[in-house]
C-alpha cells in the first residue's frame, strides 16, 4: 500500500491509501482516475522495489514530471518529491499531514476522503485534554460518509501543533508550470504535424497569398487536433489553433504583442522567456514560443524578404518589420541561451513637438529654441542611451527643415519617418554569403555628398563614418543632424573623437578636435528616467577650441528635485547671429535659472 496526497489546479485536495502497483490515468480501471485532456488513459505506474517506490511514465504524450523534470522512470521516491501529472500534483503523505487529518475529523467533524492511514505509535500515552487527542490503536480509517474514526492497534497521541496548514501546501508553481509545458508540447506536436502535412500535400507555399496560406494551415491544424480527441474547452481550442498557425505562418505569439498599442518593446531572451515594456516598465509576459525552432522561423520570416542573412556564420542581424518596427536578432553560438531577438515598436502616429511638450519631455521655450536652430541651419548632435528617445527627437527636429530643401537620410536600418516632402532614404547593407556586396554607413555618407543634399541626417554614428559626417558639416551642408550613444554632452565629444580615430588612426588629435569644434554647434542630451519618462536632461553649446580643448557651455540642465529642465542663466551664443531673433519668453527661460 502507498499513501498519497493529491493536489489539483482548482484548489481541491484528496488523500488516500492505494494498492501497489498503482496506475493513474483517464481509464475507469485506473487506481487513480483523473478525467482531463492532459492525462493519458494510462499515464503512470507506481511500483515497489527493494529500495522503495518507483514511478514509470507509460508513454504519455505530455509526460510525467518529478520536481519539474520530465522522467521516464524515477525512484526511489522521497517524501519531498513532487510528481506532476496533467492538472494534478502527487506527494507521499507525511506523518504530520496524517495527524492533521485526524485532528480535523475528531475536533471539527470535517468529512475526510475515504482511505486508510498509518501512524507510528507513541511510547507514552497522553491524557485527553484541550489541544491534544488520544487514540487507543495505531491504525485507523477515515470515512467520508460518517466522519468517524475506527481504531485498531497500539496507543498513540496526536498533538495540535501538528495541524500545520503548510504540510498540505504543494509547490503551486509546479502545477502552473506543468500546464504551460503541456500546452507547449502539444503546440510542438501540432506544428510538426502541420509542416509534415504541407509537405505531403505538396503545397506550393510561394504561390499562395498570406490569407489563403493561413486558411490552409488552420484547416490542417484543426484536423490534427480533432484526431487527438482531447477534452478542450472552446476557448482553449481556439487559443491553441491561433498560436500554432501564427507560429507556422505569421510571427507566433508576438503577433498580439505587436497589435497591442501599449507595448513599446518586445524582448525574447529565449523561446520560453519573453519580456515586454509597457508604460516605461519592463515585465515578464505569460506568452511563450513552443520551441527554439519556432523562434528561428520567426526571425527568418522577417529578415529574408529584406535581403538580410542570419545563420551560424553570420549570427547577428538588424531588420525592420512591415509596420516600421525595428528588429535585432542574435543566434547561437553568440546567444548562449538560444535564439534571441528584440523588437522596438514605433507608434503609428509619429510624435510632433506639441506632443513632446505635452509629455513634459521639454519645455515650450526650449522647443522654440531648437526649432529656430534647425531653421537657421545649426549642426545638432542628439546623444543619449538606448531607448531614451533619440530617434523620436531626431524625427521631430528634421521636420522643421524648410520644405524647399532636400534631405538625405542615412541609416543602418531605415526607421526615420520625417514629416518633409523632399527626403531621400539610404540604408546600409550587409555582405552576402560570399562576403561580398557590403555597403557601410561610411560608403553612404560619401555617396550622399554627390546627391546634392541641403541637409544630411544620419540615424546614428557608430564608427569611422564620423569623420565623413564632420567633413560634410564643414563643407557646405550646414544644418545636418545626427545621434550617438553617450551619457552626457562631454562624453559625446569624447566618443566622437574615438570614432574618428578608429577609422583614421594617423590623424592628430588636435586636428580632430578642430574639425569637431567647427562642425558641431549644439549637443542635446536625451535620457530615459527610472519611471519610464523620456526627457531632455541637458543642452550644451560648443563655443570653439581653446588650448587644444573643445570648449562648451551648458545652456540647460535637469533639476532632479523639481523633475524639470531649467536654464542655467547663460545666454546662447547662437543669438549673436543676426538671423537668430529670440523672443522675450525664450530669452528669459535661459537667463532665469
Amino acid at each position: 500500500m502507498i499513501e498519497l496526497d493529491l493536489f489539483f489546479e482548482d484548489g481541491t485536495r484528496r488523500h488516500g491509501r492505494f494498492e501497489i502497483p498503482l496506475v493513474m490515468g483517464r481509464a475507469p480501471d485506473c487506481g487513480i482516475q483523473v478525467s482531463h485532456w492532459r492525462v493519458a488513459r494510462q499515464h503512470l505506474r507506481i511500483s515497489r522495489a527493494e529500495d522503495g517506490y518507483h514511478v514509470d511514465d507509460l508513454g504519455s504524450i505530455l509526460g510525467t514530471r518529478v520536481n519539474g523534470n520530465r522522467i521516464t522512470r524515477y525512484g526511489p521516491l522521497k517524501k519531498s518529491d513532487e510528481i506532476v501529472v496533467g492538472p494534478c500534483l502527487l506527494r507521499l503523505a507525511s506523518q504530520a499531514a496524517q495527524a492533521a487529518a485526524i485532528k480535523s475529523v475528531c475536533s471539527e467533524g470535517t468529512p475526510a476522503e475515504l482511505g486508510r492511514l498509518q501512524l507510528q505509535p507513541e511510547p507514552n500515552r497522553v491524557a485527553p485534554e484541550s489541544g491534544s487527542f488520544v487514540f487507543e490503536k495505531g491504525v485507523f480509517a477515515l470515512s467520508a460518509r460518517t466522519a468517524t474514526v475506527e481504531v485498531t492497534g497500539a496507543p498513540l497521541a496526536v498533538q495540535t501543533s501538528l495541524n500545520d496548514p503548510k504540510v498540505f501546501e504543494p509547490k503551486a508553481e509546479l502545477l502552473s508550470e506543468s500546464a504551460d509545458l503541456a500546452q507547449q508540447e502539444l503546440r510542438q506536436e501540432l506544428r510538426a504535424g502541420l509542416i509534415q502535412a504541407f509537405d505531403l500535400r505538396r503545397n506550393d507555399v510561394g504561390a499562395l497569398s498570406e490569407g489563403t496560406l493561413k486558411a490552409h494551415a488552420l484547416t490542417c491544424v484543426t484536423e490534427l487536433l480533432d484526431k487527438r480527441r482531447l477534452p478542450l474547452s472552446e476557448a482553449q481550442r481556439s487559443k491553441i489553433l491561433k498560436l500554432v498557425v501564427d507560429e507556422a505562418i505569421g510571427l507566433g505569439v508576438i503577433e498580439e504583442l505587436l497589435e497591442d498599442a501599449a507595448v513599446t518593446e518586445i524582448m525574447v531572451n529565449r523561446f520560453d522567456e519573453i519580456y515586454v515594456e509597457a508604460g516605461g516598465q519592463i515585465s515578464k509576459h505569460v506568452l511563450q514560443f513552443s520551441s527554439e525552432q519556432a523562434v528561428r522561423s520567426v526571425i527568418e520570416r522577417i529578415v529574408f524578404p529584406l535581403g538580410r542573412r542570419i545563420d551560424e556564420a553570420s549570427p547577428m542581424v538588424d531588420a525592420r518589420l512591415p509596420n516600421g518596427s525595428r528588429l535585432n536578432a542574435v543566434l547561437p553560438p553568440v546567444s548562449v541561451k538560444g535564439a534571441s531577438f528584440t523588437i522596438r515598436k514605433f507608434p503609428q502616429k509619429r510624435l510632433q513637438m506639441p506632443d513632446l511638450i505635452a509629455l513634459q519631455a521639454l519645455p515650450a521655450p526650449l522647443a522654440e529654441f531648437l526649432r529656430l536652430c534647425v531653421e537657421r541651419r545649426q549642426n545638432i548632435l542628439v546623444s543619449g542611451g538606448t531607448g531614451s528617445g533619440k530617434t523620436t527627437l531626431l524625427n521631430v527636429l528634421a521636420g522643421f527643415v524648410d520644405p524647399a530643401q532636400r534631405i538625405v537620410t542615412i541609416e543602418d536600418c531605415a526607421e526615420l519617418l520625417i514629416a518633409h516632402p523632399h527626403v531621400v532614404t539610404l540604408e546600409a547593407r550587409q555582405a552576402n554569403s560570399e562576403g561580398q556586396g557590403a555597403v557601410t554607413i561610411r560608403d553612404l555618407v560619401k555617396n550622399a555628398l554627390r546627391m546634392r543634399p541641403d541637409r544630411i541626417v544620419i540615424g546614428e554614428v557608430r564608427s569611422a563614418e564620423a569623420i565623413d559626417m564632420l567633413a560634410a558639416m564643414n563643407t557646405g551642408h550646414d544644418g545636418s543632424i545626427t545621434t550617438l550613444h553617450a551619457n552626457s554632452p562631454r562624453d559625446a565629444l569624447s566618443r566622437l573623437e574615438t570614432m574618428v580615430l578608429s577609422g583614421n588612426a594617423g590623424l592628430p588629435l588636435q586636428a580632430i578636435r578642430e574639425q569637431i569644434g567647427s562642425a558641431l554647434k549644439l549637443i542635446v542630451q536625451q535620457t530615459r528616467l527610472p519611471n519610464g519618462r523620456r526627457v531632455i536632461t541637458g543642452v550644451a553649446e560648443i563655443s570653439g577650441i581653446e588650448s587644444g580643448t573643445i570648449q562648451t557651455q551648458q545652456l540647460a540642465r535637469f533639476d532632479v528635485s523639481r523633475q524639470r529642465l531649467t536654464g542655467t542663466g547663460l545666454r546662447p551664443s547662437v543669438f549673436d547671429d543676426a538671423r537668430m531673433q529670440p523672443d522675450s519668453a525664450m530669452m528669459n527661460w535661459f537667463l532665469h535659472a
